[in-house]
């Protein structure tokens, strides 16, 4: 079966003509190698073409960001699905650098991490470079390169870059490059538009690429904590986490599990829970849901652990609870 193809015609953002870009546009590149992962880097490149979308109408206005996709020939570019994306060559924009430049992630890594002229060039563009992110396995590239470290390994043992990046990656934000992205969109732009561009590109995904998109203008810890209570609560149905709501106040996580028990009166994980427990209320209330999908949409997880909190927290289960309500507003 022949690879797919993703001509520049096709999809116009993946073309690398600079002929409508003005000279103020930044510079984003994303480097790509055989195997690469497209989600990640068609994520990211989406970002900041939602981002030239939102801000630059069909008015004319100048264009926020020049992106393009390069690899070291130039040229198609097949993506671990076989779906081929056209690149500039690396010497076609090694100058002046970038002000962003994503490395892709994917199976590719492994030997992009060997292919000692994309090492060279690296080397020779990061210092040219603003910033320099990878993009999940696109880590072992820049541990490869020495722009980034590798893990300390235990006892001395030799670790392989791409090892290295694995558990790294592991243990970092899935969703780093993408807030990554919407960091420097809002640098750029502004908070609203950061905000429309990931409502547009990642609506369901809104939870977790909150945190870099809250407001930085309050002054106090109490109103940063007020903010954090609100996105707990507006929010409550989702997958997040405290870690998150700290991110959302800008604060370490210790001194808002401090800080929030002093404003709020309860630790974060009671209030997040009271939080659910509200929504779950008024779902039996006012609708004929079951008990285990009301548990799920209200964060809850599934009906017995949501059966738990109710017989804990108000000594009577979900079906009696409804059953009351129910009475209640019948009389």
């Amino acid at each position: 079966m022949p690879d797919a193809q993703l001509a520049p015609a096709s999809i116009n953002w993946f073309s690398t003509s600079t002929d409508r870009f003005k000279c103020s546009a930044r510079r984003v590149g994303i480097l790509l190698f055989d195997g690469f992962s497209l989600l990640g880097a068609g994520l990211v490149a989406e970002l900041f073409h939602t981002a030239n979308k939102v801000s630059s109408p069909a008015s004319g206005k100048k264009l926020a960001y020049d992106v393009c996709f390069i690899s070291v020939d130039g040229g198609s570019i097949a993506c671990s699905a076989s779906v081929r994306v056209w690149t500039d060559g690396l010497d076609a924009r090694q100058q002046p650098g970038f002000d962003l430049l994503f490395i892709a992630g994917g199976d590719g890594a492994r030997t992009a991490a060997a292919d000692e002229r994309l090492l060279r060039w690296l080397r020779a563009v990061h210092p040219k470079t603003a910033a320099v992110k990878p993009i999940a396995e696109g880590r072992a590239v820049l541990i490869a390169a020495g722009i980034l470290k590798p893990m300390e390994p235990p006892h001395g043992a030799t670790v392989h870059p791409l090892r290295a990046a694995e558990a790294a990656e592991a243990a970092s934000d899935q969703y780093e490059p993408m807030k990554g992205a919407l960091t420097v969109i809002k640098r750029d732009l502004g908070l609203d538009v950061a905000r429309a561009v990931a409502a547009r590109v990642m609506p369901t995904w809104s939870a977790k690429l909150m945190p870099p998109l809250a407001d930085v203008g309050m002054t106090s810890a109490a109103d940063k904590i007020l903010a954090a209570a609100r996105w707990l609560q507006n929010h409550c149905e989702q997958s997040i986490s405290i870690a998150d709501a700290a991110q959302v106040a800008a604060m370490s996580e210790r001194n808002f599990l401090r800080r929030f028990k002093v404003e709020m009166g309860v630790t974060p994980s009671d209030y997040l829970l009271q939080a659910r427990l509200d929504s779950a209320c008024g779902l039996l209330a006012e609708t004929d849901l079951p008990v285990d999908k009301v548990a799920r949409r209200c964060g809850m997880g599934n009906g017995d652990r949501l059966a738990k909190i109710f017989r804990k927290r108000m000594s009577i289960s979900p079906t009696v609870f409804r059953q009351r309500s129910k009475s209640q507003a019948d009389g």
